[in-house]
């Protein structure tokens, strides 16, 4: 399974999004032609496998939760199926700390929501079960082909097999600056870096809230100074620039570890003169997604780098909520920035404690992706009537709704915020699993984590910084995962 994953979608023009809901796939020609719904065609697909009696699943805080209708999309979902579904929903900010203790004790749901990162370790681990007999001349795969979205699918092959599918493509995050701050301190949109940080200057230092007092807000704030999972630094990606702190594919064909090299320093450094000068929140290397977001609603900071898409109407509507002026500037990528990075996105897959994989495949997977309505319960809350975005992101569907109920909810922001991504954006690299990585890259990302926190939040000095990374065996783990990539 040691072969690199490659993702190769086009960016989606927002005239595309627009029109996604008025899109046909196979099943729907079927269904049209038999008089039957579209969920009555999936029990018609090739795969008759016997239908399982209960799921068990497991999955973060991208379904809805507990408090916001899960009871009600599990009972929904029960009620078109027929089978019992258990959900396992850890909090979102500690979902793969619980992930990792699943799969260290072999106490396995049937299925599991994974990122990038995990999906490979595992896949590797031969802890999942391989889907391509299941997905090949599906009805499923139909409705892909049908969408123009094979790119999707074929990006997480591994040596040509599936050990997981994405009911959406990955996405990537944007700079949302509040406008009310720009226009309170007399600033325009960055086009560089020294705009922005003259921005965070005003942001830290002035009154852009106007509450007449200067000094008690801040400029940016971030779910940590890198992200958990590729690509990284996609929540700071103005101080990152050209820099990577993991694994990437230069263009000879080779691979290296970014943060090995200079520009990794560099950026360091531009954070840690942020950092000690009060431009970046001071908890930034405790901060979970919901930390962050409370801060931003509670306008003690002005520049967050969040979600393209529907959280682009979300984050100005949970402003105008919390009293405080909703609208939102998306900037392009700076000059020394160049490009946002597109993640490759989560992917659900059948572990291989599952004793019915054909089952789960057929009754789980592609009812999720049936274009209908398994697929709009995934998609919208079940107790609201606003359409509220439930697990699948109706602008970035695998298969597209056949009949978008959503589709008038889409506002000129998230177009545009979509829109700045999508023709800004490139896929960032997502190295295969080796032996080495697999035994290594854990502990490395620590050792980095450490290193990083080291230097941005309590000042160390770089070099020295480095030397304590190299002696814990940093450079060593991280040279044995380049070779062992580059030995493939």
């Amino acid at each position: 399974m040691n072969r690199k994953l490659c993702m190769s979608a086009g960016a989606i023009g927002v005239s595309a999004l627009l029109l996604s809901a008025c899109g046909q796939s196979a099943g729907a020609a079927t269904a049209a032609k038999s008089g039957l719904k579209e969920t009555d065609v999936i029990s018609e697909v090739k795969n008759d496998a016997e239908k399982p009696s209960s799921i068990r699943i497991m999955v973060d805080g991208t379904l809805v939760t507990q408090e916001n209708g899960r009871d009600e999309f599990e009972k929904k979902w029960e009620d078109l199926t027929g089978i019992d579904l258990e959900i396992i929903q850890p909090e979102h900010d500690v979902y793969y700390e619980e992930v990792s203790k699943a799969f260290e004790s072999g106490d396995l749901p049937d299925v599991v929501l994974l990122s990038s990162n995990y999906y490979t370790k595992y896949a590797a681990e031969e802890m999942l079960a391989d889907i391509t007999p299941f997905y090949s001349g599906s009805e499923l795969e139909q409705r892909v082909k049908e969408a123009g979205n094979e790119s999707l699918v074929d990006g997480i092959r591994i040596n040509g097999k599936l050990y997981g599918f994405s009911p959406t493509r990955g996405n990537g995050c944007v700079t949302y600056i509040k406008k009310s701050w720009l226009d309170n301190t007399g600033l325009s949109v960055p086009t560089n870096f020294s705009e922005y940080m003259e921005m965070l200057k005003a942001f830290s230092e002035g009154d852009p809230d106007g509450d007449g007092i200067n000094g008690n807000t801040y400029g940016v704030s971030a779910a940590g100074i890198i992200n958990n999972e590729a690509p990284y630094i996609n929540y700071l990606p103005e101080f990152y620039q050209d820099a990577y702190p993991s694994f990437y594919e230069k263009e000879d064909g080779t691979w290296s570890d970014g943060f090995m090299e200079e520009p990794m320093k560099a950026a360091l450094l531009r954070l840690q003169d942020a950092y000690a000068k009060g431009y970046i929140d001071k908890d930034i290397a405790d901060n979970g997604t919901s930390n962050c977001r409370d801060k931003y609603y509670a306008n003690e900071y002005g520049v967050f780098t969040y979600w393209a898409g529907t959280w682009a109407k979300t984050l100005s509507g949970k402003l105008v909520e919390a009293g405080v002026n909703g609208e939102l500037v998306v900037m392009p990528p700076l000059a020394e920035t160049g490009q946002y990075l597109e993640r490759v996105a989560p992917v659900w897959c059948i572990t291989s404690a599952c004793d019915n994989p054909s089952g789960v495949f057929k009754y789980f997977f592609e009812t999720m992706n049936d274009g209908g309505e398994m697929e709009e319960l995934w998609t919208y809350s079940p107790i609201s009537d606003s359409f509220t975005k439930n697990h699948i992101d109706h602008l970035l569907a695998t298969v597209p709704l056949l009949e978008d109920p959503g589709k008038e909810s889409i506002t000129p922001d998230q177009a545009n915020a979509l829109q700045i991504f999508n023709e800004n954006s490139r896929m960032a690299d997502l190295p295969y699993s080796t032996d080495a990585y697999s035994l290594y890259n854990e502990d490395l990302m620590a050792l980095k984590k450490e290193l990083i926190k080291k230097v941005v939040v309590d000042g160390a000095e770089i070099e020295s910084a480095y030397s304590e990374f190299v002696a814990a065996n940093g450079a060593y783990m991280s040279q044995a995962i380049v070779d062992s990539l580059n030995a493939e």
